[in-house]
């Protein structure tokens, strides 16, 4: 049987306070397969932004494990979560996180600037990729002189740098208006179909996680079996 890209067991977070522990996760279990596209939904405060922060080595479980392509990565260091986000994961969020002082072209080159790759070898590959997304005019444009939408791609375009088998999007159509927002999700498919990319997203758009290949739902740091047992009178 093929080892999922991603595996949790029992896995916990709780962030320590001045009057005791918060438990924000608890005991979630989870299997996503290679070239899955899954949506995390559930009410605010349910854990999805804690969970995902985890599955993207910016945090780290409190107990439990993650198992990333066959590895246990729940207790690297700061340098080596570092590594595997720069190696084996892409972000998308909803505020894009550009650096504004930086052109189109010089954001999306990032990733493989910071891996070693030669300037002119990562610059090649940025320009590939924004002509994907449909941004080659637009690489020299700093963020501030492009649309949400066009943001948003050069976002995608940066997250995919490193060929990650992993990209995680936090609300990726969040700040967007509906038709830019259906634009991007229709090209974060066409993008996982061309190159197998396992794509795990948080969204409260019911319209969105129907993109995906299947819908997890938490509630109070939990896996639920319904969406109403954890979506109730929002859903």
């Amino acid at each position: 049987m093929p080892t999922p890209v991603i595996e949790t067991v029992e896995l916990s977070k709780t962030y320590e306070g001045a009057v005791g522990g918060v438990p924000v996760l608890s005991g979630v279990d989870l299997t996503i397969e290679y070239g899955e596209v899954v949506a995390l939904r559930g009410p605010s405060g349910s854990g999805k932004s804690t969970l995902l922060n985890i599955l993207g080595c910016l945090d780290r479980p409190s107990r439990g494990r993650y198992v990333l392509g066959g590895s246990d990565v729940s207790g690297l260091t700061r340098e080596e979560q570092a590594w595997v986000r720069l190696h084996y994961i892409g972000f998308v969020f909803q505020s894009f996180h550009l650096l504004s002082h930086a052109t189109a072209l010089e954001n999306v080159s990032l990733p493989l600037h910071y891996a070693g790759v030669p300037r002119s070898k990562a610059e090649q590959t940025a320009r590939e990729l924004l002509s994907r997304v449909g941004l080659n005019h637009r690489g020299s444009h700093f963020p501030a002189q492009l649309s949400g939408g066009e943001r948003q791609r050069v976002a995608i375009a940066r997250a995919l740098m490193s060929r990650p088998p992993v990209l995680l999007a936090d609300e990726p159509t969040g700040a967007l208006d509906t038709r830019t927002g259906t634009e991007i999700m229709r090209l974060l498919l066409e993008l996982h179909r061309e190159r197998g990319t396992s794509i795990i997203l948080v969204t409260h758009d019911p319209s969105v996680a129907e993109y995906a290949d299947r819908q997890i739902f938490l509630r109070d740091g939990k896996v639920v079996s319904t969406p109403e047992a954890s979506l109730g009178a929002r859903s």
